[in-house]
């Protein structure tokens, strides 16, 4: 069993509890399918459920959690047990000196807690053979999403296909440039879409070095959707993260001679892929919106300097440096989130932060706020450490996912619930990844 990440060899475990994973393996493919088209549900097919489905993979978790404790699996390690005491304390600081709102903290405690260990399940029902079907899964389903992206950009923010959360007739969409907005897709904000494109474009890369594990035809196709959805998303977060994603594949093609074929292939075709799309008039357009977003946001923020300095490097070390003017307890656990603060009267505000790590600073306490930081930190560390690792013994597809997944652990918003999903799903694809690739007993 886990008690942090580490390399297992694989040992054939009792029927009871191959039984319980099967069960654990489909409440997690169920987590997912909830993940990514939750938003839809939300907005097109069941507007009066908005708000019980914004919660709609928490039962999903807890059955998770059910299932794979009773099999007799370890459910506390290193870090789960860390998280889940401090999490009490600043419950029970909440209540007696913060702000007093037992469901407000409630909801505190579950953001921080609750989904988090999907990362060590996953990391132990799950294979690197699971992984890549997952992965399989997303890169089909990434053209149907960039298309719906399209028709979106494309459409006014009164029409059907962008209706908010709960069949909002004002639009789901945030603002671009030019006239033109950020489209949601399938998701109930725009960054449930980015974040989607994230992890998609890491899956993309990865198999454009494994070949061999995917139907080619649509690879193709999913590398065209991957990079159309870059000036259609109009997403600056999403054309950082596909550099990202551009460069660990340059890395990981490094490894042997036929990772270097692979790579050449894709320098091949890539630029193949991008005349053609640069001459599709809907792409031109969607080209001049995203430069226009990036010189917009470049006089306002001073450049990418500023972007990357002031916004990014900055937000995390002000949550050790910056004095809030909050207690030592904080201002309250689930204070900082979109659903505390709407309990609290003040909707759509930030309470404490909009930055993460400062976020949690502030609601927790910096006593028990920076050893969940701190906490998060030594994940990602260790995940990293041993995804090179993975790398050298040729599995690229730790690596590969840590492109995404290393930021999406260690600093993405877990306030809130779409984005903590993808933060935790990433981060259990990486611990599952580094498992055996097949089992001799394994059964969907």
């Amino acid at each position: 069993m886990y008690t942090t990440i580490r390399h297992i060899p694989y040992v054939s475990p009792p029927a009871q509890v191959l039984a319980a994973d099967r069960f654990t393996r489909r409440m997690i493919y169920l987590y997912i399918f909830f993940l990514l088209f939750e938003g839809g549900l939300r907005k097109w097919v069941v507007p009066g459920l908005a708000a019980p489905l914004l919660l709609v993979r928490d039962p999903i978790m807890l059955l998770i959690i059910g299932s794979y404790w009773s099999a007799g699996r370890r459910f506390f390690n290193a870090y789960t047990l860390p998280l889940l005491v401090l999490g009490l304390l600043s419950f029970l600081l909440s209540l007696a000196f913060a702000h007093g709102n037992i469901y407000i903290a409630l909801f505190g405690f579950r953001t921080l807690f609750l989904h988090f260990p999907l990362i060590f399940i996953m990391g132990n029902v799950l294979t690197r053979q699971d992984v890549e079907r997952i992965g399989r899964y997303l890169v089909y389903v990434l053209p149907l999403i960039t298309l719906l992206n399209g028709l979106q950009f494309y459409s006014p923010q009164t029409a059907w296909v962008n209706r908010g959360v709960g069949g909002d007739a004002e639009g789901s969409g945030f603002s671009g440039a030019l006239g033109y907005f950020r489209a949601s897709g399938t998701f109930s904000f725009t960054a449930g879409l980015t974040t989607f494109y994230g992890l998609a474009a890491a899956f993309v890369f990865y198999f454009l070095g494994a070949m061999e594990r995917i139907n080619k035809l649509w690879l193709l196709i999913g590398v065209a959707a991957m990079l159309a959805a870059i000036p259609l998303s109009i997403s600056r977060g999403y054309f950082f993260q596909f550099l990202l994603c551009g460069f660990f594949f340059v890395l990981a093609s490094l490894r042997n001679a036929k990772s270097v074929r692979n790579l050449l292939i894709g320098l091949a075709v890539t630029p193949v892929l991008l005349l053609v799309l640069i001459n599709v008039p809907a792409v031109q357009t969607a080209i001049e919106v995203l430069v226009t977003r990036f010189e917009l946001a470049a006089k306002s923020e001073g450049g990418l300097e500023g972007t990357l300095g002031d916004r990014f490097l900055g937000g995390l070390l002000s949550a050790f440096t910056s004095d809030q003017g909050v207690p030592w307890y904080g201002a309250g656990l689930g204070l900082g989130t979109n659903v505390g603060a709407s309990l609290y009267g003040k909707a759509n505000e930030f309470l404490v932060a909009e930055e993460e790590w400062k976020r949690v600073a502030g609601e927790m306490g910096p006593f028990l706020g920076i050893p969940v930081i701190l906490l998060r930190i030594a994940l990602g560390t260790q995940m990293s450490l041993l995804s090179i690792q993975s790398l050298l013994r040729d599995n690229a597809l730790p690596f590969m996912l840590l492109s995404f997944g290393l930021l999406q652990v260690l600093q993405a918003s877990w306030s809130s619930p779409t984005t903590l999903g993808f933060s935790v799903l990433t981060g259990g694809l990486i611990v599952a990844s580094f498992n055996d690739f097949s089992r001799p007993d394994y059964a969907t």
